[in-house]
């Protein structure tokens, strides 16, 4: 089976015109498709799929006064599941350090709080929220892939914690 990337991310928000001003305004992913669903169960949900780049999409949807589904809930995912910091985040591909650094400033100036480069070794990254407090990163390859980075999957402590 061949890998063909990723068709698309869905997420949720609670602010729709929120989450598309940031995605289109502040990151420049345009929208693709926006849609109303009217559930079977009842209530509405507005869904947004916004280009990311390379034909991968991501999603938003809003749903209102759909039975089953908290008006209240977290769409932070980290905060809802009580994971300190950005456990689960997503992180969107740059070229190289120069364009890292370029969209650093860009979303700096744009008002958005973000890190510094973050070094990793392998790659370098920055760190900010969207609008729904989702973690999101652009991150860039800085070193090839290779067996090295692999490490000791098969080492003790490796496979000690993976039987948890």
């Amino acid at each position: 089976m061949i890998n063909k990337g990723i068709h698309h991310l869905g997420l949720a928000t609670h602010d729709m015109e929120a989450t598309l001003d940031f995605y289109e305004g502040i990151l420049g992913f345009p929208a693709r498709v926006c849609d109303l669903m009217n559930p079977q169960a009842g209530g509405t949900i507005r869904h947004a799929f916004l280009d990311a780049g390379n034909g991968e999409l991501v999603a938003f949807m809003e749903c209102n006064e759909v039975p089953g589904i908290a008006d209240d809930f977290d769409p932070s995912i980290n905060q809802g599941l009580g994971i300190a910091g950005g456990v689960i985040h997503f992180a969107f591909k740059v070229d190289d350090v120069a364009e890292l650094e370029e969209k650093r400033q860009a979303l700096s100036d744009k008002g958005v709080k973000v890190t510094d480069l973050v070094d990793h070794g392998w790659c370098q990254s920055i760190y900010f929220h969207d609008p729904n407090r989702l973690q999101l990163e652009y991150c860039c390859l800085t070193a090839e892939f290779s067996e090295a980075l692999l490490g000791d999957r098969h080492s003790d402590a490796w496979t000690s914690l993976s039987r948890r």
